[in-house]
């Protein structure tokens, strides 16, 4: 195992280097960003008011037409909101120090016009499955926008892997890890819980995955961020301090903990656009899936509630995860004992919250990770049916849950490398399909903002 997570370390510090994916998936940001006149920063006002005015906590029951906004939105959110942001965050920080985060921010400040764009494809390209059921996604506006079908089949077989069994393979780590640690809980017994939770949710279809996200997210995004100000308010005085070692971090990184985490700006910006990939999504490909779901009257009215999820996902709730372990001391001194993944998450929050801390952690990733386990599985699903047809959904579900209970046995970091492998080679045909279609995209808000916001 050791040798094997150090060949698919090597092939990330490639991937993942300032080389290759890095200014692609930052430059894709800014240049949508620039191209649609800063939709972000222009258009925010309208994306909140298209994500709240849809707001329903038990909306219409999704059906074989696609589902609200903001179901669209919850699925997506669901997808986003998980381990990246809890054990992601903190192995960024623990990897690559507190300036992590800041290119976390700058990743999700550019990626905020690219899932615009994703969203707006998706919208664009939407079509129906063999047994009349609306569908979408990068496999779709590949095919039928480039028309490529072999590009658009690459795609969907990396989704497959990277989201539906690696990806899930993480969620399901993570949730172990977590309930060991907080119960003494085997881990085996927790992989088998989530694999029989997610299959209950997996038979219902989009109807039951629709309810579901749409009640899990706001609830456990509430409840994670009380814990949350809690712990920042009971520890005020290092508010300031913490920004501070964000920002100097960011090209300093020894500075910004005294030398206990000694990484270069290489590293900083490599874990922090790594897992902000990994955390908000986009440019990945993966939430375009449940943005095609949306029943809106023009594409850009969802791409506007997409950039919401990014927003929610990384400058909200994965700042929070980042505050309450660098101003709760959780890095310690020691170089040689800095944990990572959700063990720092839990120690931070033990600090904080005593010893509720671990549980409050366990409980919170629970829901965290499986919403994303239900997101994941259902987008991986939409391209087994661009493979092979409805007719193979059932055996993919089958092979999704086997690698949730496998997931949760094996070792944190190779886990993690596996994932990031898998996200980088998944982002290659989405930004290309991206960047090819970018002027149906400037079309399509153009023709927004004449009609709709005379």
């Amino acid at each position: 195992m050791d040798e094997l997570t150090k060949i698919v370390s090597e092939i990330n510090s490639v991937l993942w280097g300032i080389y290759c994916l890095i200014p692609l998936l930052v430059g894709a940001g800014i240049y949508f960003t620039v191209r649609l006149n800063f939709v972000q920063v222009r258009r925010f006002g309208r994306a909140i008011k298209y994500t709240f005015a849809d707001l329903s906590f038990t909306g219409k029951k999704a059906d074989k037409d696609g589902m609200s906004s903001f179901q669209s939105l919850a699925t997506a959110v669901a997808a986003q909101v998980g381990t990246g942001n809890l054990a992601g965050a903190a192995t960024a920080i623990a990897l690559g120090g507190p300036g992590a985060i800041f290119w976390m921010w700058i990743a999700a400040f550019f990626g905020m016009a690219t899932i615009f764009v994703e969203a707006v494809l998706a919208q664009i390209y939407k079509t129906q499955d063999d047994k009349g059921a609306i569908i979408g996604g990068p496999a779709y506006y590949i095919s039928k926008g480039l028309g490529s079908k072999g590009l658009a089949a690459f795609f969907a077989v990396t989704i497959i892997i990277a989201l539906g069994f690696i990806g899930n393979m993480v969620q399901a780590n993570s949730i172990a890890d977590a309930f060991y640690t907080a119960f003494g809980v085997p881990q085996l017994a927790v992989g088998i819980f989530v694999a029989i939770f997610v299959g209950f949710t997996f038979i219902g279809g989009i109807g039951r995955i629709a309810a579901t996200t749409e009640k899990l997210v706001p609830i456990m995004a509430v409840l994670y961020l009380l814990g949350g100000f809690y712990v920042i308010f009971t520890n005020l005085g290092m508010f300031f301090p913490a920004f501070e070692m964000i920002f100097v971090g960011a090209f300093n990184p020894a500075a910004a903990t005294g030398g206990v985490i000694g990484v270069g700006i290489k590293e900083a910006m490599r874990y922090g656009v790594a897992r902000g990939l990994f955390s908000n999504e986009a440019g990945m490909g993966s939430t375009p899936h449940a943005h095609a779901l949306a029943k809106v009257k023009h594409p850009a009215q969802q791409g506007f509630v997409a950039i919401i999820g990014v927003c929610f996902d990384t400058f909200v709730v994965l700042t929070m995860t980042a505050l309450v372990i660098i101003m709760t001391g959780a890095i310690g001194t020691d170089p040689n004992a800095v944990p990572t993944g959700i063990t720092l998450t839990q120690e931070a929050f033990r600090i904080g919250l005593g010893s509720f801390g671990h549980i409050f952690v366990a409980i919170c990733l629970f829901f965290f990770a499986s919403s994303t386990i239900i997101s994941w599985g259902f987008f991986g699903e939409q391209n087994i049916k661009f493979l092979f047809g409805t007719k193979a959904v059932f055996s993919y579900r089958i092979v999704v849950i086997g690698f949730l209970v496998l997931g949760s046995l094996l070792k944190v970091s190779l886990v993690w490398e596996l994932a990031d492998m898998f996200n980088g080679i998944m982002v290659l045909p989405n930004l290309i399909a991206l960047f090819a279609l970018g002027k149906v995209v400037s079309k399509a808000l153009t023709e927004y903002e004449s009609s709709y916001t005379k």
